[in-house]
């Protein structure tokens, strides 16, 4: 039997709801509820690169809008000013790769090289199966020489749920890269490799300690499979998840949900504090749901800022964050980010 994935309750009523009514997704009136300062950047600690939307995948939860015929990937020039950044930036632990598939940008091998080269930390948000991809054998080798931290997503332990959400053979081709990476030494105690959990629906995700024990069960059982941590993430309501909810008719009850479930207590350790965001085009914005919302960083101030704009990202500590009603997102229940649950 299926351990329950993830926490479907009522959309809340004009009276439960904080701020119900035209006001109730107003993140800023949220904090201020809760006498909770608009919230403001810290000294940068991550560097997050979305290195563009292509991917050999197009799954039904992207709030990239990802897939194999998208065209916007980073420049040379780009890359090689996303580089500049992270030597001029000795204080950023974190090079945080992102996308699409990441390693479809040609340049993704040189970014990942310099990086590790500098002394910092490399996570790579991987699907798994683009190592199948064609051309991209090399792949696992490399992960494994560079020393980068894995964070694959794989969004059930059941291959129903899995290709519900990504497609018909992904979970087998999932299996498949999993036991590759193994081997190499990825989530058995050498390199790290972290699963992330997103739901199928408009739910709120399960308890993270509880999920990972279920997908320790499930895939150590029945697949001979390991790996090191299960992060949760909740789907957030832009791009291809939101016109999903619209489609099913969905979307005002799922922003209830987000707004019903505002938890404080997950403020102070939300990622846009000590992130910084840059875009495949080189813009920087608070997080990569703002990127894909064009709300840049820095607009309230001026022009948006972009990588070639500055030096020194120390600068950017105590500027305003970009906030909207996505942001319940990553506030509701036990919280959501880029590394799992909050609270």
């Amino acid at each position: 039997m299926l351990l329950p994935l993830s926490i479907d309750v009522e959309a809340p009523t004009a009276s439960s709801a904080p701020g119900a009514g035209s006001g109730a997704a107003d993140f800023a009136a949220a904090l201020a509820r809760y006498r909770l300062a608009p919230l403001r950047r810290l000294a940068p600690a991550t560097l997050q690169v979305n290195l563009g939307r292509l991917c050999n995948q197009a799954c039904h939860h992207c709030h990239v809008d990802a897939g194999p015929g998208r065209k916007e990937n980073m420049t040379r020039a780009t890359a090689a000013r996303v580089i500049e950044l992270i030597a001029a930036n000795p204080a950023l632990r974190t090079i945080d790769l992102t996308g699409g598939a990441p390693e479809l940008n040609p340049h993704f091998r040189s970014i990942v090289e310099s990086a590790r080269a500098a002394g910092r930390d490399v996570i790579v948000r991987c699907n798994l199966t683009v190592i199948f991809a064609p051309e991209m054998e090399w792949l696992p080798e490399f992960y494994r020489d560079a020393g980068v931290h894995l964070i694959c997503s794989l969004p059930c332990y059941s291959a129903e749920n899995v290709e519900r959400q990504r497609g018909p053979g992904v979970f087998d081709k999932s299996v498949a890269a999993l036991r590759i990476l193994n081997r190499l030494g990825f989530g058995v105690g050498r390199l790290a490799l972290d699963l992330v959990y997103n739901p199928v629906g408009p739910t709120l995700p399960s308890a993270q300690a509880e999920l990972e024990r279920r997908y320790r069960q499930e895939l150590g059982a029945g697949y001979g499979l390991s790996f090191d941590r299960l992060l949760t993430i909740a789907n957030m309501p832009i791009r291809r998840f939101a016109r999903e909810l619209e489609r099913l008719g969905r979307h005002s009850e799922y922003m209830g949900l987000l707004v019903n479930h505002f938890n404080p207590e997950t403020v102070a350790a939300l990622m846009c504090r000590t992130l910084i965001s840059v875009g495949w085009d080189g813009g920087l914005y608070d997080c990569d749901f703002n990127q894909m919302l064009a709300l840049p960083l820095g607009a309230a101030g001026g022009r948006p800022l972009t990588i070639f704009d500055l030096d020194d990202l120390a600068t950017l500590a105590g500027a305003r964050i970009a906030t909207a009603p996505h942001c319940f997102g990553c506030t509701a229940g036990v919280g959501s980010s880029c590394g799992g649950a909050l609270a």
